[in-house]
């Protein structure tokens, strides 16, 4: 197999991006739901909240209806019961029908929905997907939670082979736009994606050898991706979740450049952005939870070759923490948070594995953000760098107090907005 991979596998062709965009190419999802007016809300969560965290389970039940909320609980992305070697234990089990008990109990007992129950659809229950009883369970509800797991599995078990809605999730949707609200958490957020929904890989990996089409066990780690992308409940921007904490910042900005995306968030893990009239001009997107969300900017992006590797600069990078809002119309971030200029402190020396490795002896999760946090704290300074754990080539993330830069901190909660990125060959 050849060193840039790309022999084995589709990697995407960005003059057919280019052509396909110019056309006005939509997928089916895409084409069928553009133009309905959405009155439901989304929960996208990062993944990993913890079963304390009512700013994000609490905020999903009030919007599916407070006290009167029933919710539909969807774990098809977790594996089946045969396929889990603790299914026997229901305090260690991961299971489809094990995870599935316990959100319904979650939703329903700790955070006081008049009810919620388990829609029986998994790898072991693809038909149920056109039954009626289940289309009819589904049209009960008033809200629907869709677990973590393998977004691929949501694929599988919730769309048919032309990338069009199964009956369930036509009726899901056709709730959804009606006003129903839809929560996610890791690969459950990951499918409210439209075209380009990340499946996998890792941010060094991304930067050396972009995007593929597929996922190959010879190279767990490429950066992966599907085109045909999820259900598209979200449309202001691609996805991604466990942001911070693994270090995905490269990763998603390679695959929004490549793909011709402009804008991508990225969701950290126990953290939520809430978004109130999905698609529409007047969408508002608010951040809860215990970290943040990254709003990373790439219209104004330069692509290029450095050392012979990919290289992108002027991508502005915000990171909003709990009660910021984004307005996507207006590309703008707020914050109630007091505005934030420190007039004095210098950066220290350059930060290593600012990607948080996998292969690293030493876990970095959330090192980024501490790295522009340590930036954003030192008034005197303008610019900070770090480098990857990873060598061969060593990839570098420049951040600068550009133009549009700003900062709000509140206490230890921090948020900016317009640190301009260069990610490059080290």
């Amino acid at each position: 197999m050849s060193l840039d991979r790309s022999s084995s596998r589709r990697r995407i062709s960005t003059a057919l991006l280019g052509a396909t965009l110019a056309a006005g190419f939509m997928l089916p999802t895409q084409a069928a739901h553009a133009a309905t007016p959405i009155t439901g809300s989304l929960v996208l969560a990062g993944g990993a909240v913890a079963a304390t965290n009512s700013a994000v389970y609490g905020g999903f039940v009030t919007l599916a209806g407070s006290s009167g909320a029933r919710i539909g609980v969807i774990t098809a992305a977790s594996d089946v019961p045969a396929n889990d070697p603790n299914a026997s234990d229901p305090a260690t089990c991961s299971n489809s029908v094990c995870n599935g008990a316990y959100y319904v109990d979650l939703l329903k007992n700790t955070y006081g929905a008049a009810d919620a129950q388990w829609i029986p659809i998994d790898l072991d229950h693809i038909s149920n997907n056109s039954s009626q009883t289940v289309i009819n369970q589904i049209n009960s509800m008033t809200g629907f939670f869709f677990g973590g797991g393998d977004q691929s599995r949501l694929v599988q078990t919730l769309m048919k082979s032309d990338n069009s809605d199964s009956p369930a999730l036509a009726a899901i949707r056709a709730k959804f736009t009606a006003g129903a609200a839809i929560m996610g958490t890791s690969a459950g957020t990951t499918i409210a994606n439209g075209r380009d929904m990340v499946t996998g890989g890792e941010s060094w990996d991304g930067l050396r050898y972009g995007p593929y089409t597929s996922i190959s066990s010879s190279y767990p780690n490429d950066l992966s991706y599907r085109p045909e992308g999820g259900f598209n409940f979200f449309t202001s921007g691609l996805l991604d979740t466990h942001f911070a904490a693994r270090g995905r910042e490269g990763r998603i900005t390679r695959l929004a450049a490549d793909t011709g995306h402009t804008r991508a968030f990225g969701i950290d893990e126990d953290t939520a952005l809430v978004v109130t009239n999905p698609g529409a001009a007047n969408e508002s997107d608010k951040v809860v939870g215990s970290h943040g969300v990254s709003i990373f900017d790439l219209r104004n992006d330069t692509v290029a070759t450095h050392s012979g590797y990919w290289s992108i600069d002027n991508v502005k990078w915000s990171y909003l923490t709990s009660g910021d809002t984004y307005t996507p119309a207006t590309w703008t971030a707020s914050s109630t948070k007091p505005a934030y200029a420190p007039s004095s402190g210098t950066v220290g020396s350059r930060w290593s594995d600012v990607f948080s490795s996998p292969t690293s002896a030493t876990a970095h999760p959330y090192q980024m953000v501490n790295m522009a946090t340590e930036l954003v704290n030192a008034g005197r300074s303008t610019t900070q760098y770090g480098i990857s754990y990873e060598s061969g080539p060593t990839f570098e993330a420049d951040l600068t107090k550009g133009t549009g830069y700003q900062a709000w901190k509140s206490g230890s909660a921090l948020s900016f907005a317009n640190l301009t990125t260069h990610l490059y060959v080290y």
